[in-house]
């Protein structure tokens, strides 16, 4: 589990640590929380908990794969 690892990094370090990240996702399951943009958009699935109205939150959860396939539909 990575906790906002990637919050002190510039972009370029953001894009050094996706990159390790990806690699070694080969044969090790991460778990991360980030509010990188960069650092989501290489992710498979997201996770995130929202607050539409004050004192109610609400889990969210998307399969990047199956939201890209939604897209081009």
């Amino acid at each position: 589990m990575l906790d906002e690892v990637d919050a002190p990094l510039d972009d370029a370090n953001v894009g050094r640590f996706c990159e390790i990240v990806r690699d070694m996702s080969r044969t090790v399951q991460f778990v991360f929380i980030s509010h990188n943009k960069g650092t989501m958009e290489m992710a498979d699935q997201l996770m995130g908990v929202t607050m539409n109205e004050p004192g109610v939150s609400r889990l969210v959860a998307v399969d990047i794969d199956e939201a890209v396939r939604m897209a081009a539909a």
